[in-house]
């Protein structure tokens, strides 16, 4: 039998730093398809330019990425949904470039829901508006459809979700995201690295720094740029600032929908502590912006690595009580067994962060791909369980994990300059952070130092994707909860 790696090796390749991208034809394309559903890859990304469509994978068990493109030829280019359930960015290629995917499991619309003044907005030639979708057609025999959001009456991301029940049973679950499309991709497009790095931070305020960071990772490669040893320690402390404070809204957040009101208020005062010294150290609360390709745009303030220090310390003393307040009974009975999610299920959708680790599906970006954690040797824990129990005890777990890594960090901050100077180069990178949900990928080609064509991978392409197949058959009243558990984001996915 053909292997992914067979066919890789026989085709042309381009330089994309620091994985080449190799150019396929459609039958090529389909044949590496067909071999990494069988040989288990993960796929990563999927996206497009004008010209080609593009994928990125993932060996788990070798921890190698390969990137591969085809052309679009009469608008058409071969499918990966068939044998790919994480392919969901067909529908995402299709509304901004208008490339069709041949054979598609699925092609209901992602973004354009109708109420855009041109279609394929990407494209060389935009075309007309398309008209707004009609309703949904009712469920058939005596079923019931139950509508929630996209306004959830809470400070929540705007996204749809439709149910099809069976009485108190949601026998299917089908997700509707793109009412918050910021037009990111277009607002990228001709500008530098730099001008466009705010662009990526404001694509999920829970995920700034990692966004933010995949993208000047990437600019960095592509621009062959070697980042100050002092920006690299700056970007560890901010990113695992990042993850706790995020981890502590999770824990909260469950914990209300759970009536668990000491464990909630303990996680939101702790978050609230972080914060405040993020703003102390940083000059902001989620630290947006400080990141920038070349380095950190702000250094830590006088005093700041003490005042993270005592956060840290405060989170670090009630991570006991924490622990024991998640193992109450009456919160137990709510979490143990709700949403499980077995790992060739995260594996096959490419789920990863807290929800692919609780599930056995040990991936974690930081420990091979993100500069400067190899020498900190960032510890993965995962656990086979997989429902919503596990994901709240292993969130703990990476909070006292990334305590010791932002201590270590700081030990070995040394000093010097926090940013350099970047060329006006041409060239092509793929770029990753590890954030509180899961991986983000960003890629990126420059033309003479402006970005000619841009994609970030947010995790919500996968957890979304996940989130659909865990409710069917669960209980309608444990909608929010799984939701919560899960920690759907939506709209780095909107674009």
């Amino acid at each position: 039998m053909t292997t992914m790696d067979d066919i890789i090796r026989a085709a042309p390749a381009e330089v994309c730093r620091p994985w080449l991208r190799h150019i396929l034809t459609h039958e090529e394309w389909a044949a590496v398809a067909n071999a990494a559903a069988a040989e288990g890859r993960v796929l990563l990304a999927h996206w497009a330019d004008t010209a080609q469509v593009h994928a990125l994978f993932l060996d788990p068990s070798a921890l190698t990425v390969v990137a591969v493109s085809t052309a679009v030829e009469s608008g058409l280019y071969p499918a990966l949904s068939p044998v790919m359930p994480a392919a969901l960015y067909e529908r995402m290629i299709h509304d901004l470039w208008g490339h069709q995917a041949a054979g598609a499991i699925e092609m209901r619309p992602w973004l354009d829901h109708g109420h855009w003044p041109q279609s394929r907005p990407m494209a060389t030639r935009p075309g007309p508006a398309i008209q707004p979708g009609v309703p949904d057609d009712p469920a058939p025999g005596d079923r019931m459809v139950l509508p929630l959001g996209p306004i959830w009456g809470l400070l929540d991301e705007a996204a749809h979700l439709r149910l099809d029940l069976d009485g108190p049973t949601i026998l299917h679950a089908e997700a509707r995201l793109g009412f918050t499309h910021k037009g990111t991709l277009a607002l990228m497009r001709g500008k530098s690295p730099r001008a466009a790095a705010r662009f990526a931070a404001r694509l999920s305020a829970d995920a700034t720094v990692a966004h933010t960071l995949a993208f000047a990772h990437a600019a960095e490669a592509a621009m062959d740029v070697q980042v100050p040893d002092r920006a690299t320690g700056l970007r560890i402390v901010m990113m695992e600032i990042e993850r706790i404070a995020v981890h502590l809204d999770t824990l909260a957040e469950v914990a209300r929908l759970a009536h668990a009101e000491r464990l909630r208020t303990t996680c939101l005062l702790l978050r609230e502590t972080l914060l405040r010294a993020s703003d102390t150290a940083f000059g902001h609360r989620l630290m947006m912006d400080c990141v920038v390709p070349g380095g950190v745009a702000i250094d830590i303030a006088e005093g700041g690595s003490e005042v993270i220090r005592r956060a840290l310390g405060d989170i670090a003393s009630q991570l006991p009580t924490i622990l024991r307040l998640h193992a109450a009974p009456a919160l137990a009975s709510r979490l143990v067994g709700l949403a499980r999610v077995g790992g060739r299920l995260a594996a096959s959708l490419g789920v990863g962060g807290v929800v692919g680790r609780a599930s056995g599906y040990a991936f974690d970006s930081r420990a091979e791909f993100v500069p400067g954690y190899r020498t900190l040797a960032p510890r993965i824990v995962t656990c086979p369980d997989g429902d919503a129990a596990a994901r709240q005890h292993l969130r703990i777990l990476e909070i006292d994990e990334s305590l010791r890594l932002i201590g270590a960090a700081l030990d070995l901050i040394p000093k010097g300059p926090i940013t350099v100077a970047l060329p006006l180069v041409s060239g092509e990178a793929i770029g990753c952070a590890e954030s509180v949900r899961g991986d983000v990928w960003h890629w990126l080609r420059l033309d003479h130092g402006q970005i000619a064509a841009v994609f970030p991978r947010d995790p919500g392409w996968a957890l979304w994707n996940l989130a659909e197949r865990v409710l069917e058959n669960a209980a309608v009243e444990d909608v929010d909860l799984i939701r919560a558990s899960l920690a759907l984001p939506a709209s780095g996915m909107d674009l």
